[in-house]
């Protein structure tokens, strides 16, 4: 499916976890991704090989509010972002990034848990694979989502960053602690 715009603008960011790579279209934020712009060029290219779009470092008013967002997140004072977003791909992905925004911050879902309120408890896999391809880190949080066995799984991001953020929004979160995972 593709969308018509013209740019897609980009800029580097920093966060604790190390350095990220900011994308949005007019519309909202598409990508969020940890990485430098080289390591990412290659998921800019296919997201512009699925839309009519070009991308240029630029410091779009998205952009800024991402950056904005993200350090109040990381500060431990932003719980929700309201930023808008703009992932790219197909329904199936998008229904399951939506149920994503769902999940408090500080706690965890599972991925059954996940596939249970979407109404498709044989989706497993199909849910854990859309989660995969999540563009948006962190705001889209698919590093909420563990193992029915609460083993950490999968992140793109890898594991550690995974584990990272879980303990972060674990100390910073209203909800009283208790073991995530």
């Amino acid at each position: 499916m593709k969308k018509d715009a013209s740019v897609i603008s980009v800029c580097l960011l920093g966060s604790p976890l190390g350095p990220m790579v900011a994308a949005c279209t007019s519309r909202g934020l598409t990508l969020l991704e940890f990485g430098n712009l080289e390591q990412i060029e290659k998921d800019l290219k296919q997201l512009c090989s699925q839309t009519t779009m070009m991308w240029r470092l630029e410091n779009h008013p998205i952009l800024q509010q991402t950056a904005k967002e993200l350090e109040a997140y990381f500060a431990g004072s932003l719980k929700r972002f309201s930023v808008p977003l703009d992932p790219q791909g197909n329904d199936f992905a998008q229904s399951v990034w939506q149920i994503l925004l769902e999940i408090p911050y500080g706690t965890t879902w599972s991925y059954k848990q996940q596939a249970d309120i979407m109404n498709n408890p044989l989706a497993i896999r199909a849910i854990a694979s859309a989660n995969g391809r999540n563009p948006v880190a962190i705001i889209i949080p698919c590093h909420r989502v563990i193992g029915t066995n609460g083993q950490l799984t999968g992140y793109a991001g890898g594991l550690e960053k995974k584990k990272w953020l879980l303990q972060f929004e674990l100390a910073n979160s209203p909800v009283q602690p208790g073991a995530l995972f």
